[in-house]
């Protein structure tokens, strides 16, 4: 048994990895699944119970030797997990545990919050330490074989050509969760001087392999690592990209329902300019704003109660386009839901006082 401490700058990227076609979810603690926006959001409801903690997500695979597949149960499996936590301090928060099927040996993915259902800070100190020591007492508890793997090699202790293979493996497997498609990762690989080159299918100019090259050494994607073949990065690529595409379906909906319940309360007479001021008399506006694809939509009036400011739709430092995304979306519904609610309670009002005039 071998665990991976894994780095994680966001809940939306982690959970939306985890949560693979391959995978399958062993138990869920404070969290809702399956929606992954959903699980997403309950983890980041509660980081609010401790803002000041900058490094929330807490991110570790645990992997099994094949040789312990027939034995290793959904069961088992959940059994070592959460003794792993105990052993780790990993209590009293919310956690996520997926099994991932894409590969020959056994493993999971604990994700985790690092603030805790009372705001207490999990600890990370000293936690590569501590996971090795752990695993090892795991390991001879339950009778596993080792798992070395890639992540257990020292590289220190490589020669070439294995030295270089294994600069290249852990560049990718570092850059792969920030790219949302080849050019991107072939932008990170090149700054660590890496190539990267595409075999084609006969003359035509269809892709079927990849090959990395540094240091006058080449490997095609597989014998770096068989999640890094070519068939295996586009599907990946390819799922990223749905992903995308779903989140910005998501956003379109959200800004039709927002201007469909903004005409109905402030009436389709009142424009708004992209530099803000409104027409047509009333309170003034606050301009629109620009969402890409989705289109614009008009900004509330300053003082109504579903207000919303061109400050709180810009992108805040270190969030993901995903989390951006996700993050609009909600703004826009949730105003969208309280202009709805308004203009029905104002038709109720006009149809009583018509009642009673009448």
């Amino acid at each position: 048994m071998v665990g991976k401490v894994i780095s994680g700058s966001s809940f939306s990227g982690t959970v939306g990895y985890v949560m693979k076609e391959e995978s399958r979810i062993l138990e869920a603690e404070g969290v809702m699944p399956p929606e992954v926006k959903d699980m997403v959001q309950d983890f980041k409801d509660q980081t609010m119970l401790n803002p000041r903690l900058k490094n929330t997500v807490g991110h570790i695979s645990l992997s099994f030797s094949p040789k312990d597949a027939p034995k290793m149960t959904d069961a088992l499996m959940t059994q070592i997990a959460k003794e792993y936590m105990q052993k780790m301090g990993i209590t009293d928060t919310q956690y996520l545990l997926v099994r991932h099927l894409d590969q020959p040996h056994p493993h999971c993915h604990l994700v985790y919050n690092r603030v805790g259902d009372h705001g207490q800070t999990i600890s990370d100190r000293n936690i590569k330490l501590r996971n090795a020591k752990v695993c090892r007492e795991l390991t001879e508890r339950f009778g596993l074989h080792l798992a070395p793997g890639k992540e257990a090699v020292r590289r220190e202790r490589l020669r070439e050509p294995d030295r270089t293979r294994y600069e290249i493996y852990d560049a990718i497997k570092e850059f792969l969760p920030k790219c949302k498609n080849w050019n991107k990762l072939e932008g990170k690989l090149k700054e660590q001087g890496i190539g990267v080159r595409y075999k084609y299918c006969g003359n035509t100019d269809r892709k079927q392999g990849v090959l990395f090259s540094k240091n006058g050494f080449e490997f095609s994607g597989s014998k770096i690592d068989r999640a890094f073949s070519f068939s295996k990065l586009d599907h990946h690529f390819g799922q990223v990209q749905q992903r995308q595409t779903a989140l910005m379906s998501g956003l379109k909906a959200a800004a039709g329902s927002f201007r469909a319940a903004f005409a109905g309360l402030f009436g389709g007479g009142r424009s708004f300019s992209a530099t803000g001021g409104g027409g047509g008399g009333g309170s003034q506006g606050a301009g629109s704003v620009s969402l890409g694809s989705a289109g614009s939509i008009p900004l509330p009036p300053f003082d109504s109660p579903f207000a919303l400011s061109p400050e709180m739709m810009q992108r805040r430092e270190g969030e993901s386009p995903e989390e951006y995304i996700a993050r609009i979306t909600a703004l826009i519904n949730k105003a969208a839901e309280a202009m709805a609610v308004a203009l029905m309670e104002r038709k109720r009002r006009m149809e009583a006082r018509s009642r009673k005039i009448g």
